[in-house]
């Protein structure tokens, strides 16, 4: 049996309610025997000569004892799933109040997906432990003291047997505990590997279509699903080895109970009475432990899920908070309550706009850090600062600049405490961080980060995040100051529009300008840059600059960046090198200095022409009113209201039972075999059931009429071992079928999304895909392992059970056909009722797994702003809504149990009173009224059975429409049916294809203005275009139009003169090699993550990519070189460091056409003239399409093409371009004035 303390300490404010469980479980014991004993005290009256007219007051009394335990039974089912409903909020408060209080560092080497199960799935599988498994198994301890007790009544020699059989089937299953905690732990750990994994490949699903990897990455997913399925047959192998001890254990003990009884009934030494009711009680002596094997898997899942639960609980923070203040979990269960629950985690994750007796400035002093493993650099002893020491004066900007990965945003990070150093100190104003309290520290700081993050929801919330009371007068404000304001109010709804996950919906400037806003709300007298700019365009860029130098007026400022543009009029500038401060002083003096800093910045310098910087003083009326045309706007603007938290919850579709059940049965048709084969062993064991119960009734006949019963011993005997061996050999069969099921379930649904990807991660939350491919696809595993079989069994049995009360009478089987037909319509009528709350369950579920997990990996940027609190509002809200949908249905579910039940003795008791006047007569014999009263009441086991898979299957029903939802999804991209091949492409070396857009008009799913309208433009082979324009002008779309990841609602894109359409995809995207705007690094080694690009490039190769990518240095410095993981998201990598890695697969690639978005954005400017250079020579003989902001990047461009609202508005050389004075020198002039 499974007892785990941990699970146990968590219950400390509901023990009450456990042991108020307990002992309305021991009454139901005692009323359930009590009902027995009464049928059995009635068929004595029967045998003793009574008529039915006598005995009636009994009849209703036993009938009253049966509605009573219904009725208690009802109660305490409720009373369980309320209180593992509290103990599940309260453990999920503590997960979310200990993630936050950990912090991003603890979680760099652990997958967010890994987390996110723990604290969803994980705490789900507690609520049938809490909720019936405790209580059942405290209640299975006391059961055999109350049977000796009720049975000793009768004859203390059989209550022996019994209490020893009791003791037996209670005990004999933990000598297996060892060994099935063992598998357990294996099987949650390869569960929680198999989530992460799918995570981890579903988004980053559109970088491995774009490298042609999708197949690769569904091996490894197969590999994990191969391994999750061995884990959970080891399982099996010992759950079904004590699940068939507790068979053994009943049906034997049962049966010895009997034979005991007989015998002594035999020897004259107990009462014919007696063993009636011996016979009677039967197995229901056991009902206690039988229901307790039943939720022994549900123990062992439990208990192998608070191992993971508890390892995030008891983990230590990497820093401590001088003053943690407590939070206390209430008991919520309105929104109001949600609201004072969130004021008390207010206490705990409050905002604060800073403390004023705090002077704003910085100090660091001779500071030594390396990160836990140093990301496993070699000179582990160095790290990456060494003696680090700066000043800032209150109210000073200054700037920081450095090479990518030299610890400019480790500063940050070191400043809102995420890590401590491990050698001196870090300061504001004259106090040590360390003093001060978390929660006052991270109020002085307004961060915009390098790695920003936004979270599905509205505008306004988001925006919210950095001040939660904030007026609506405010966030315009702070709109405006970000530039920000004009694209969000032509959004469909404004602020209340709702931009997805990581703000999907927004270009990647829109998305830079809305978390700058959120900082600029915060108004914290302390603000920090992390290349806040490097993703704006240049008229943004400008603006942004224009409104955050008034705005950084008395305050303390940080830029850390790479652009001179951001840092050339700070006051002091910080040049970092080899971990610590090498230069300082402002750009004039350390130009003059020609030391790092010149070498760092002097490509920036000296980019402008003479033209061009005459250009950049040019201004007049008409090159102002040509820029204002420009206008930004959402590439992928939600049409949907911000109301709705679970708008992008995947949801049951509209798919009857009838196409569900199909789709079940097509999954299984491989398997037809095992199916046929667990009908017949289902048949058997049920019959084997019935057997015994039969063969102990006529055993109790023949010893009333002193017959020799030795033989129905013998097969009483078999039979009980037939039941507890079939039963074992079902079970095996139909989760071993069931287990490879679900393992080709989930390999399909990757399938099917890489062929949704991206456009389908658009509309849904990764969070609730995630639980989709795990929990979701869990649950059918009801259907087949649980329901199949006893619906085939409940149609066979009751249907012979009448048969064989006809041969006797038939009055006997009209009298129990009503009660059979009930039992079997009950769960047929109230199925659409159930199937309703269950989809609604799922639904709250996966929208609390989708929060769970934007959480997770939006959590720096939660603790940059403060934001817990309202996190933690958003989460109680979401328990609450799931509880509130959860409830009701175990409440139905309980009330069907109960009225199962209670049918079932009544149908006992009916056949006693219908039997009753037969037996005068000569009808039937007394003697075989047990043995009818048993095979009735036997009659229903498969129906319950049926019923209860029934109520499961409302649970897999949904999950199944969920799945379906996808599996029916029309992708937006189909491969060519007859593909033909690329007309320009030539065996031999790379070169060249042309490009060709004509009359290209494309718009996202429910948007309704043209992201690209009726664009034409043509690519030669061979040449290098550059696209630029304003965020969201669409110059990304054509990127990915290019890829197929969409297909344009009208014109035509050829490649080599081939419609992109009749190109197969696979071919098509080996043709591309694509350097993103936002790089995406898997939780793999650094080698594997380079060999997407080209899986089977030699060593050579690889260095060679390195070198090009200016990485050869900082692989050579890792400890464990290519082989080092990186992270999720490459999170263990910088900015820089991440984005060069994207540069060496462009390079792998060797693709005749090369796109480069944004790609050189997050280097310092040595390395970027660097790879520059590299790419120069990579773009020879290749068609180029860059996209950039910065226009030092494609001045070089054989053309130049000048976007705005999806159009070509400007076209030329940057020569051409220049002397036109028109959008295109306007760019120019709003870039080169801040570095002039």
């Amino acid at each position: 049996m499974y007892f785990n303390k941990q699970l146990w300490d968590m219950t400390l404010t509901v023990r009450h309610r456990i042991a108020l469980s307990v002992l309305m479980g021991g009454a139901g014991i005692l009323l359930s025997l009590c009902r027995l004993l009464l049928l059995g005290w009635l068929i004595n009256r029967i045998f003793a000569g009574e008529s039915l007219a006598e005995v009636w007051p009994e009849a209703l009394l036993t009938l009253g004892i049966m509605c009573l335990f219904a009725f208690w039974e009802f109660q305490r089912l409720q009373y369980a799933h309320q209180t593992a409903a509290l103990v599940q909020k309260q453990i999920r408060s503590r997960l979310f109040q200990q993630i936050i209080k950990l912090g991003p560092a603890h979680f760099v080497h652990t997958p967010s997906g890994e987390l996110s199960s723990a604290a969803v799935e994980g705490v789900e599988q507690l609520e049938i432990y809490f909720g019936r498994y405790l209580p059942q198994f405290f209640l299975a301890l006391i059961t055999p003291v109350l049977l000796f007790f009720v049975v000793s009544w009768l004859d203390v020699v059989v209550a022996l047997v019994l209490l020893t059989a009791a003791l037996f089937t209670l005990l004999a299953p933990m000598l297996f505990h060892r060994w099935d905690r063992h598998n357990s732990l294996r099987r949650a750990s390869a569960y929680r590997q198999f989530g992460a994994e799918f995570l981890d490949a579903l988004q980053g699903l559109p970088t491995l279509k774009a490298f042609g990897q999708s197949t690769a990455r569904e091996r490894r997913l197969a590999e994990k699903a191969a391994e999750l399925f061995k884990s959970t047959m080891w399982v099996l192998a010992t759950n079904s080895l004590t699940r068939g001890i507790t068979d053994l254990g009943i049906t034997l003990g049962a049966a010895a109970a009997l034979a005991v009884a007989a015998y002594r009934v035999d020897q004259g030494l107990m009462s014919y009475e007696s063993l009636i009711m011996v016979l009677l009680l039967g197995m229901e002596v056991f009902r206690p432990l039988r229901e307790l094997r039943a939720l022994l898997h549900d123990g062992m899942l439990a208990e192998s899920a608070a191992d993971s639960v508890m390892q995030v609980l008891q983990a230590s923070p990497l820093v401590r908070d001088r003053e943690p203040k407590p939070y206390i979990i209430t008991q919520a269960h309105s929104s109001d309550d949600s609201d004072h629950a969130a004021q008390q985690a207010g206490a705990f994750f409050s905002h604060a706009a800073g403390d004023p007796s705090l002077l704003s400035s910085i100090t660091f002093d001779q500071v030594d850090f390396a990160y836990p493993g140093d990301r496993a650099s070699k000179d582990a002893s160095k790290g990456v600062h060494h003696q680090l020491s700066f000043k800032v004066a209150a109210g000073e900007r200054i700037g920081i600049v450095g090479s990518s990965g030299g610890g400019k945003s480790t500063i940050v990070r070191l400043l809102l405490r995420f890590y401590d150093p491990q050698a001196g100190s870090v300061r504001i104003g004259d106090k040590d961080i360390k003093e001060l309290a978390l929660e006052q520290l991270r109020g002085q700081f307004a961060v915009v980060s390098q790695d920003m993050h936004l979270f599905h929801g509205s505008v306004r919330e988001n925006l919210m995040m950095g001040k939660a009371d904030a007026s609506e007068q405010e966030l315009l404000s702070a709109a405006r100051n970000a530039n920000a304001l004009d694209y969000i109010e032509q959004l469909p709804q404004g602020f209340d529009t709702i931009i997805g996950e990581r703000g999907v919906r927004l270009s990647g400037g829109q998305r830079q300008r809305l978390a700058i806003a959120r900082a600029l709300l915060r108004d914290a007298p302390i603000l920090i840059l992390d290349e806040a700019l490097s993703s704006v365009d240049a008229k943004n860029e400008a603006e942004i600059q224009s409104a955050l130098n008034s705005l950084m007026q008395g305050r303390t400022t940080l830029i850390l960046a790479h652009r001179l543009s951001s840092i050339i009029d700070c006051d002091r500038i910080l040049v970092l090198d080899q971990g610590c401060v090498v230069e300082q002083g402002s750009h004039q003096q350390l130009m003059q200095r020609a030391g790092v800093y010149t070498r760092l910045m002097s490509s920036q310098t000296t980019q402008l022409s003479k033209q061009e910087k005459a250009a950049a003083g040019v201004v007049d009326s008409g090159m102002i009113a040509a820029q204002n045309t420009m206008t930004a706007r959402a590439e992928e603007p939600s049409s949907k209201p911000a109301s709705r938290l679970d708008q992008d919850i995947l949801t049951s579709d509209a798919s009857g039972w009838s196409s569900v059940l199909t789709q079940l049965f097509r999954f299984a048709a491989p398997w037809k075999r095992q199916v046929i084969a667990t009908f017949i062993l289902g048949l058997t064991r049920v019959s084997a059931y019935i057997g015994v119960g039969l063969l102990s009734a006529l055993t109790a006949a023949a010893v009333k009429n002193e017959a020799d019963y030795s033989h129905l011993l013998l097969w009483l005997l078999v039979c009980a071992l037939v039941a507890a061996v079939v039963h074992w050999l079902e079970s095996w069969l139909a989760h071993d079928m069931a287990f490879r099921m679900l393992t080709e379930m989930r390999l399909a649904l990757f399938r099917k999304l890489d062929q949704l990807a991206p456009a389908f991660m658009l509309r849904h939350r990764s969070g609730d895909v995630i639980n989709l491919a795990t929990h979701d696809i869990e649950m059918v595993e009801y259907f087949f392992a649980h329901t199949i079989a006893p619906v085939f069994v409940a149609a066979v049995v009751p249907m012979s059970v009448l048969f064989f009360l006809a041969w006797f009478d038939m009055r006997l089987a009209l009298g129990l056909l009503p009660f059979l037909l009930v039992v079997a319509l009950i769960p047929l009528l109230l199925r659409r009722r159930l199937d309703q709350m269950a989809a609604q369950a799922r639904q709250q579920l996966g929208a609390l797994s989708a929060h769970t997990l934007e959480t997770l990996q939006g959590l720096a940027e939660v603790l940059i702003n403060q934001a817990g609190s309202q996190r933690q509002a958003q989460f109680t809200r979401l328990i609450e809504q799931h509880h509130a949908a959860r409830l009701p249905f175990f409440r139905e579910m309980a009330w069907q149990t109960v009225i199962t039940d209670l049918l079932t003795v009544m149908a006992g008791l009916a056949v006693i009173l219908l039997g009753a006047p037969l037996i005068t007569p000569g009808v039937i014999s007394a003697d075989y009224l047990p043995a009818l009263t048993i095979a009735s009441m036997a009659a229903f086991l498969p129906l319950t059975e049926s019923a209860n898979a029934g109520r499961q299957l409302a649970e897999t029903y949904s999950a199944t429409r969920r799945l379906l939802q996808v599996q029916n999804c029309e992708p937006q991209v189909s491969d060519s049916a007859d593909p033909q091949p690329i007309a320009a492409l030539q065996p031999g070396t790379p070169q060249g294809l042309a490009v060709s857009f004509e009359e290209v008009s494309f718009h996202y799913e429910s948007q309704k203005h043209y992201a690209i309208d009726h664009f034409s433009l043509s690519i030669p082979a061979g040449i290098a275009y550059a696209l630029v324009g304003a965020s969201g002008a669409g110059k990304s779309t054509l990127a990915h139009l290019l890829l197929r990841f969409w297909d344009p609602q009208s014109g035509k894109i050829c490649l080599g003169g081939t419609d992109l359409k009749h190109i197969a995809l696979a071919d098509l995207r080996q043709q591309v090699a694509l350097v993103a705007q936002d790089t995406y690094l898997f939780n793999d080694s650094l080698r594997e993550n380079l060999l997407m690009a080209k899986p089977d490039a030699t060593e050579q190769e690889l260095m060679q990519a390195l070198k090009s990518a200016e990485l050869t240095g900082f692989v050579e410095n890792l400890q464990q070189g290519l082989e080092t993981e990186v992270g999720e998201r490459g999170f263990a990598l910088s900015g820089g460091q991440r984005q060069r890695v994207s540069i060496a697969r462009a390079f792998l690639r060797d693709a005749p056409v090369l796109i480069l978005d944004e790609a050189t954005s997050q280097l310092d400017a040595a390395s970027e003239q660097a790879v520059q250079i590299a790419l120069a020579k990579l773009m020879q003989n290749r068609t180029t399409l860059i996209i950039a902001h910065r226009l030092a990047t494609i001045r070089q461009a054989d053309q130049i093409v000048v976007m705005d609202e999806g159009r070509v508005i400007e076209q030329g050389t940057h020569a051409e371009l220049l002397a036109n004075n028109h959008n295109y020198a306007q760019l120019l002039r709003y870039q080169s004035q801040s570095a002039v």
